[in-house]
């Protein structure tokens, strides 16, 4: 009885008192099959679910690489020159992607992880070209034509060459791909256990967590659910007061 108690407190707190919200960054590459996995299998369902607590930041560049010579950008990429086109794509349609006023209820965010991820489970499936417009087309993506115009243009060149700079300011050269970054420092005790489960990792940032974290496997035993829900109380207690 007590715990069913303090558990719809806890709901009425989150309700009430907002829910926390940490800034993630995932640093990845276009072709690269162990950040199409994670993205695929552990990022967007998570986003998803929980995306009331996650600033997510999308950084297409991975282990790749530029030179410059005046305007000009050449790109080194991890899977070659393909990969560094579609990271192009990734790079624009972050760019380029709006909300559509017939789904109102659809923000940017939502269309841009929805198109990533289409983008990366179609690229590894290597049926034909880049799947740029027939993602567009399942996610009802309606710029996908000024994304194509920008991944052929300096403009997809020089958006690509400032992921690489975000990227290089958070390591040089990253030492896996995918990278998980929360609040864009690295740790590699997070990394493991974000590639692992992105969810636990997630959950393990936030304070206090939302219901969602509060059946993960870690907590199994209604003993440590219980002193979760106590401590969304008392977040709730102390702001009363």
């Amino acid at each position: 009885m007590l715990f069913k108690s303090l558990l719809l407190l806890s709901v009425y707190a989150v309700a009430c008192y907002g829910q926390s919200k940490v800034p993630v960054y995932v640093y990845y590459e276009s072709l690269c099959p162990d950040s199409a996995r994670f993205i695929n299998e552990q990022l967007y369902p998570v986003a998803k679910e929980l995306k009331k607590n996650l600033e997510l930041h999308l950084v297409p560049f991975g282990k790749s690489s530029y030179t410059t010579q005046g305007s000009d950008v050449m790109f080194t990429c991890h899977h070659g020159e393909n990969e560094c086109y579609g990271n192009k794509v990734h790079a624009c349609a972050i760019q380029h992607i709006q909300g559509n006023s017939y789904q109102p209820n659809i923000s940017k965010e939502d269309l841009t992880l929805d198109y990533v991820n289409c983008l990366m489970h179609r690229a590894q499936l290597k049926d034909g070209a880049f799947p740029t417009k027939r993602c567009a087309d399942e996610v009802k993506i309606d710029q996908w034509q000024a994304i194509m115009d920008c991944a052929n243009s300096t403009e997809g060149s020089q958006l690509l060459k400032q992921h690489g700079d975000v990227t290089n300011k958070l390591q040089s050269p990253l030492k896996s791909v995918p990278t998980v970054a929360f609040k864009q420092t690295y740790d590699d005790e997070l990394q493991k256990l974000s590639v692992s489960s992105f969810r636990h990792a997630l959950c393990k940032n936030l304070s206090p967590q939302p219901v969602e974290c509060l059946d993960l496997p870690s907590t199994g035993s209604a003993i440590n659910s219980l002193g979760m829900i106590v401590s969304v109380v008392a977040v709730l207690i102390s702001r009363l007061l």
